[in-house]
């Protein structure tokens, strides 16, 4: 478990990376949101870095949580 909450932390800073406007990374609940997601539709790709599990939560949107679209929303993603 300790490896996705550093994975979702880590997107959260490429979503953050990639938005110039908002230079922030993620709250403690943006990360409680996408990592039940990250570890469902992105596990095999944790170790491919910070842009691929983007791409992979993107790809993966319409089964995304609520809350974790809402957080890529937030992102401007």
């Amino acid at each position: 478990m300790p490896k996705i909450i550093l994975a979702v932390s880590l997107l959260l800073v490429a979503i953050s990376s990639a938005n110039a406007q908002q230079q922030r990374s993620g709250t403690k609940q943006e990360q409680e949101a996408c990592s039940r997601d990250v570890s469902r539709f992105c596990r095999p790709l944790m170790d491919q870095g910070d842009f691929v599990i983007l791409a992979c939560l993107q790809q993966n949107r319409p089964k995304l949580t609520k809350a974790c679209n809402q957080v890529l929303v937030n992102h401007g993603q």
